[in-house]
């Protein structure tokens, strides 16, 4: 039922230079979710983000500094080695430094027809944040009118965030099936499922949601269920690590992570006619990215709220090596699992590691709750 995420997340590439072939349209590369693809899809553009491989590389060293995190570092190799030639333009939302420079270097070394960098405010708890991002969003529109020679009206504009908003409520709909005791998908297939939402366009990815939707609920694994676990930390897409967690005893049934559920959290609420003020409350008021968590720290409570809700036993956190925002977060966020009552484990991400000693480790912890459950 779920193979055909599967195939889009892992033929990414084909599938966008088959769309660009069969419509004629353009592709835009991203870097971050905080990127508005409402406004894309307004242009008829098709947004792809850009994601790395997990292959060791060598290109990127006379690029990007050494201690720069590994994910950033793949994607930017992924352009240098041109896997994505098929693009017409990368754009990039205000976010953490080394992502940024991943972007700075594309557009040195890899040029293409469309580049643009949106300065997405970090103190999203600011009363003018919303304002300002407006404006900025309203600076975007005109820049993408310009290099596509069309015009983005507010039916158009509606028109996008009618379907975004369908995406991330049939992807949120699939989640919330995963709460029960028997969740109907493996945290696999939802990574799958989400990783092809970001890689796919979003008319196909939604038509396959509802028919798929229509038919999960008399629908099992065939597995064990183990111990439920949660994903939180850094960008995550490794399939194989998610795939090694679940291999050895337990599910994955709730994340929170850029690729995971931050992406498709929150919808777009109307506002009284205003498409670009409804685009930018929107990700504003997302949840937050650690970059952008503060004064107040406003991932807490959602994530252990996320927790309770899904019932997991113990908790994974994650980071990039060398991931700042992350590195800084991981510890108010263990404290407080730990305050609720929750494990966790923490693991440092390089796509050069070998997946042996995370095994490892995953298992020692699930080996240490299932011990606890006995006493």
């Amino acid at each position: 039922m779920m193979e055909q995420f599967q195939e889009w997340a892992q033929e990414r590439h084909s599938y966008a230079q088959e769309w660009k072939k069969q419509t004629g349209g353009k592709v835009v590369g991203y870097f971050c979710t905080y990127v508005p693809e409402e406004i894309l899809y307004a242009a008829d553009i098709l947004p792809v983000r850009i994601l790395g491989s997990h292959e060791p590389q060598d290109v990127t060293e006379p690029h990007i500094f050494g201690m720069f995190c590994p994910f950033c570092r793949d994607c930017l190799a992924q352009g240098l080695k041109g896997r994505f030639d098929y693009l017409d333009g990368i754009m990039i939302a205000q976010s953490c430094i080394h992502i940024r420079q991943a972007f700075t270097s594309w557009e040195m070394h890899l040029p293409t027809d469309f580049s643009y960098y949106l300065p997405m405010p970090n103190h999203v708890q600011s009363k003018r944040a919303t304002p300002f991002l407006r404006g900025e969003l309203e600076k975007f529109k005109g820049a993408v009118e310009e290099w596509t020679g069309t015009t983005i009206t507010d039916e158009k504009l509606n028109t996008g965030i009618d379907l975004m908003n369908t995406n991330r409520r049939l992807q949120k709909q699939i989640y919330e099936l995963r709460q029960g005791g028997n969740p109907p998908i493996t945290g696999l297939e939802a990574m799958y499922l989400t990783i092809s939402s970001q890689t796919t366009s979003k008319e196909d990815h939604n038509r396959e949601m509802e028919r798929v939707v229509s038919e999960l609920s008399d629908r099992s694994t065939g597995r064990s269920i183990g111990t439920r676990l949660m994903l939180v930390g850094s960008e995550n897409d490794d399939t194989e690590f998610v795939n090694m967690v679940e291999s050895v005893g337990a599910t994955v049934v709730i994340d929170d992570h850029c690729t995971g559920t931050r992406y498709f959290w929150n919808e777009s609420e109307p506002n009284g006619g205003d498409p670009l003020e409804e685009i930018a409350r929107r990700y504003v008021d997302r949840p937050a990215c650690p970059t952008k968590d503060w004064p107040d720290r406003t991932r807490i409570p959602h994530v252990l709220k996320m927790a309770k809700e899904w019932d997991v036993a113990g908790a994974i956190l994650i980071q990039q090596k060398f991931c700042d925002p992350h590195e800084l977060d991981i510890p108010a966020l263990t404290k407080a699992f730990h305050e609720a009552g929750i494990k966790t484990l923490f693991l440092e991400f390089d796509v050069t590691v070998p997946l042996g000693p995370f095994r490892v480790r995953v298992e020692a912890f699930l080996e240490m709750l299932s011990d606890e459950d006995l006493f």
